[in-house]
């Protein structure tokens, strides 16, 4: 499409690529650009050098109303929330998501849930990367790439996986997207500083198969929110659960510590036998691990894909950065990077995870979304040793440890003086792991600085 012309603001450049890759986008296609975000050039720099030699226009620590008013386009980043009143000011509303499904010419896979989506969602491209004869694969979104980085790579014969986050379906609500699969991972409670309750949070996941008809799959647990989202569907629902699934619904279960395995009866092009596709060992462990991993495999399953080949992929799947990343070994101490654990119960999933493994020292908090905490206290008493990052969420779950009992050092200001205390109270068989459980806000920019950087004191110090 030519934009040629027109006036596009870019409401929040931002670190992680939306902003910066729609503002490649239109500056290719003839627009003028202006870049506005209320972080300074300092904080941005990444982002703005990447834009170098281009005809930009910087409003930085501050956004002008003008601005937004005489735009023909604002690009809005999905952190703002839509009542914004700048964007109440705009004519037209896009995001970097909504400009690539406009355009993409591209079979899509989209991956949606509270916890486990980008594991989902990494674990499904990777699937599609290694199937032979199926075209190109691609991944990006909420994963931290713009989809805008491929689009114009891409041909009808391409499968992309998307994974999108409530903020983004939100912005998506009058614009259905139609994945030939939708993939819901685990609903928990999340965002609560931001929606008005959970119906008002779900609400927005819903969108992502929304536009689905009885062509597409719909992947979901066989919880009570699974079950909704099946029946709103007109999609072919597959079900994804931990128990073994009764004849007639067709999807797949988990087996205790062997294969995941899945059934689906009277399926065009799939045999009606029970098949493995989830190896019983994996190389990043859990079972919240396996179950997400057999959501992503039923999604490419119920198009015919066969299960021996989902089943060797995934023995080749090595996890994704953030997530129960293993990223460094000193004196026979491992150390893992779980800092994508922004909510109680992905924390509390990483203490089931990895006690298992050893004696478990674990960093965690940071700041409140308005969380209940206390499936984090539940499992907390698995851990040898937990070390406290400052946040309003420690000092709400710091009372919740004293309640219990439950020893703790800090919280810790400083990221280095954490890193020392677990390299203190670690001794060789242990396992070291940030998993925080919280928000990153106030010590970091966001999730994936605090891992990098958890990730850099680890090397240095340890």
């Amino acid at each position: 499409m030519d934009y040629s012309g027109k006036k596009v603001v870019i409401m929040g450049l931002g670190l992680n690529g939306g902003g910066l890759e729609s503002a490649r986008f239109f500056l290719k296609r003839g627009a003028g650009v202006t870049v506005t975000d209320l972080r300074d050039e300092k904080v941005l720099q990444p982002s703005i050098k990447q834009l170098d030699g281009k005809t930009v226009r910087y409003v930085l620590g501050r956004h002008e109303i003008e601005d937004f008013k005489k735009a023909d386009i604002v690009i809005k980043n999905p952190g703002v929330r839509p009542d914004s009143p700048f964007l109440q000011a705009a004519k037209q509303i896009e995001t970097d998501i909504s400009l690539f499904l406009a355009e993409s010419p591209a079979r899509l896979f989209a991956v949606t849930g509270t916890k486990g989506k980008s594991c989902t969602a990494s674990a499904l491209y990777h699937i599609l990367n290694n199937v032979k004869n199926n075209g190109k694969a691609f991944l990006g979104g909420n994963i931290t790439v713009s989809p805008l980085t491929f689009l114009d790579e891409l041909t009808g014969d391409d499968n992309v996986v998307l994974e999108l986050s409530s903020f983004q379906l939100g912005d998506l609500k009058d614009r259905p997207l139609k994945p030939c699969a939708a993939v819901l991972t685990a609903i928990m409670a999340d965002h609560q500083d931001r929606y008005k309750s959970m119906e008002e949070y779900i609400d927005d996941k819903r969108n992502i198969y929304r536009g689905q008809d009885k062509d597409g799959i719909t992947v979901a647990s066989d919880d009570s929110w699974g079950k909704s989202f099946h029946a709103e569907s007109k999609a072919r629902p597959l079900v994804y659960s931990h128990n073994t699934l009764q004849e007639g619904i067709n999807g797949g279960w988990l087996s205790g510590g062997g294969p995941a395995f899945a059934r689906l009866t009277n399926w065009e092009g799939v045999s009606g036998e029970i098949e493995a596709l989830v190896p019983s060992r994996l190389l990043t462990p859990g079972e919240h691990q396996k179950i997400n991993l057999l959501s992503a495999a039923l999604a490419v399953y119920g198009f015919g894909i066969k299960a021996k080949d989902i089943h060797d992929s995934l023995a080749s799947f090595h996890g994704v950065e953030h997530r129960l990343e293993m990223f460094h070994t000193a004196g026979g101490v491992r150390f893992y990077n779980d800092s994508a654990a922004t909510i109680p119960e992905a924390a509390a999933a990483c203490i089931e995870a990895l006690s298992a493994e050893g004696p478990l020292v674990l960093v965690t908090g940071g700041t409140d979304k308005n969380l209940d905490f206390s499936p984090l206290v539940k499992t907390a008493g698995k851990a040898a040793f937990i070390i406290l990052l400052e946040g309003s969420g420690s000092e709400k779950l710091l009372r919740l440890l004293d309640e219990n009992g439950i020893g703790y050092s800090g919280p810790f200001d400083n990221l280095e003086k954490a890193v020392c205390c677990a390299v203190e109270k670690a001794a060789k068989g242990s396992i070291v792991a940030l998993s925080p459980g919280c928000a990153s806000f106030g010590m970091f920019l966001n999730e994936f600085d605090r891992g990098r950087k958890w990730k850099d004191a680890v090397v240095r110090m340890a």
